[in-house]
């Protein structure tokens, strides 16, 4: 008894560090990604090319995050936990064995497929390319090149589900940055170099795949569990992961889905139009991905601990928590990433080609992405009390509610926009995202709060008052900065970074001040302490 209960206290802290680790591979893999992008702007701005590779890399992007990352992964890693558990070592190989060998079978029939049918793939995915030749051909033929990324993905994917179960999770969380690493170098020093520079990028993308499942390789032969492929269909684990797969496909599908939408209507647009989502996009998820991620990360394996022992109050306790941090560091985030939009466009993209023009299209549709980021962090949270029940028909169907919505507020967005002859049409469907994300959130909210899981703790009035009264004040220190920098599209480099910087902390300073100034503590953050202190 004692041995099993030293074994349950070990797990938590096991737990804290897989996170810690998973948690500075991301922060890696996004530094990484930015840099990418920084070379991607430089080289290639906002134009043409970029649109034709965003969309040619979008498409096994998608099945990517169908397949890979969200429905096999998430299928594979219950079946093979259960299998050590309960099944011999030469069970748990052949498992691996014959999942590994259906799931390559059927990938590269599909990367067959996908490479003829590339015309077809460009018509469905970005129908606006057809009236622009040069777009179309250039999306075409990139995707011939791209679409065999979905092969080595999916198969690096099942590489580091079997990591992940023997509990090796740096080697997967690091395999991101490789693939911004290779991009970077095929941007920067090969593209250039040849004769049609835009498909190097494509080939980037090919061989980045090949080195990402190269290298997780190499550790499970280190584990003596590399795959020897073996056709399945018949065997009972595989069967087993297929059926466990069709719901989690159809949740990962809302999400692509919303995004696909975006860039079909952003195609009928001015050229650039996909490129300036794209970036403002990338700004954006920086924060939503290391607080928003993060944070639904640590929640959830308490949630299910309170819900497993039938803690409803507990429960309840730590969601409230999580909630409000969110309020005290999701809205000054959001304030900030609004207030200084235009300045981190300018000082992370404006060199190259990527233009003047660049920047203030960019701007507004980050600006209007800026706005839904505490809605979209609140979903990844109240996400998360679902999750913890074993309830994920719920975010699903109110996910499937936001997209409807989604889709038609991109419409008459869009539409109201070009009318009116707004300067940048496409920032309404950066803003159609972030309405329909509130609404998302909302109904999540409410759905808790009517199952009587989520009851919120005294002291929420006066919490939102003080963050309101700092975050108006660290808005204004920030304006007044900015506006005292000048113009930043004459600043030098170096300029900006310094001005950038000084934005930066003093709104986090007078932020955090006048939050202690009102009677806020570190003390107040701690879980058991978040009830009416603050």
């Amino acid at each position: 008894m004692s041995t099993s209960k030293k074994s349950v206290e070990r797990k938590p802290k096991g737990l804290l560090r897989a996170v810690s680790v998973v948690g500075s591979m991301t922060l890696l893999s996004r530094i990484t990604g930015l840099a990418r992008d920084v070379v991607f702007s430089h080289w290639f701005g906002a134009g043409v090319t970029m649109d034709a590779f965003f969309v040619a890399f979008k498409i096994p992007n998608l099945l990517r995050r169908f397949f890979a990352e969200g429905a096999f992964s998430q299928a594979f890693v219950p079946v093979i936990s259960e299998y050590r558990t309960t099944r011999s070592p030469q069970e748990i190989r052949e498992l691996i064995d014959r999942a590994s060998g259906t799931l390559a079978l059927i990938l590269f029939v599909v990367t067959v497929l996908g490479v003829v049918s590339a015309p077809i793939l460009i018509m469905i995915f970005a129908p606006g390319f057809l009236d622009e030749g040069p777009r179309y051909g250039l999306a075409r033929d990139m995707l011939r090149f791209t679409f065999p990324y979905i092969f080595f993905i999916s198969l690096t994917a099942l590489c580091g589900a079997i990591l992940n179960s023997y509990q090796k999770f740096a080697a997967p969380a690091f395999t991101p940055v490789l693939l911004n690493l290779v991009l970077i170098g095929f941007a920067g020093w090969v593209a250039p170099d040849m004769a049609r520079p835009a498909i190097g990028l494509a080939v980037g993308v090919f061989v980045a795949g090949a080195v990402q499942l190269t290298f997780q390789a190499a550790f499970l032969v280190h584990l003596k569990l590399l795959p020897q492929p073996r056709w399945g269909w018949a065997h009972d684990g595989v069967r087993k992961i297929l059926k466990l797969m069709g719901p989690v496909i159809f949740g990962s599908s809302v999400a692509q889905i919303n995004i696909l939408f975006d860039t079909l209507i952003a195609s009928f647009l001015v050229a650039g139009s996909i490129s300036w989502l794209y970036y403002s996009d990338r700004l954006m998820e920086f924060p939503l991905g290391m607080f928003g991620v993060a944070l639904a990360t640590v929640i959830l394996p308490n949630l299910s601990q309170q819900h497993a022992r039938g803690s409803r109050e507990a429960f309840s306790d730590v969601l409230d928590w999580a909630l409000r941090l969110v309020l005290i560091i999701g809205l000054p985030a959001t304030l900030g990433l609004m207030a200084l939009a235009g300045p981190l466009l300018t000082t992370i993209f404006f060199s190259g080609a990527f233009t003047e023009r660049d920047v203030a299209m960019a701007n507004a549709s980050l600006i209007a992405y800026a706005f839904g980021l505490v809605a979209f962090i609140l979903i990844k949270v109240l996400s998360a009390g679902f999750f913890a029940r074993q309830d994920t028909r719920t975010p699903v169907r109110i996910a499937v509610m936001a997209l409807a919505l989604n889709m038609l507020f991109n419409v008459i967005l869009v539409v109201t926009m070009v009318r009116s002859g707004f300067f940048a049409p496409h920032a309404g469907l950066a803003a159609a995202t972030t309405l329909s994300a509130f609404f998302n959130a909302g109904l999540l909210l409410r759905a808790l709060r009517a199952k009587d899981v989520y009851l919120p703790r005294l002291g929420w009035g006066r919490l939102f008052v003080r963050v309101i009264i700092s975050c108006t004040l660290m808005t204004m220190s920030i304006v007044w900065l900015r506006e005292q920098a000048g113009d930043w599209i004459e600043l030098s480099f170096l300029d900006r970074v310094q001005a950038l910087a000084a934005c930066v902390l003093v709104g986090m300073v007078v932020y955090f001040f006048f939050c202690y100034l009102l009677g806020m503590r570190p003390k107040h953050f701690r879980l058991r302490d978040q009830g009416s202190s603050i």
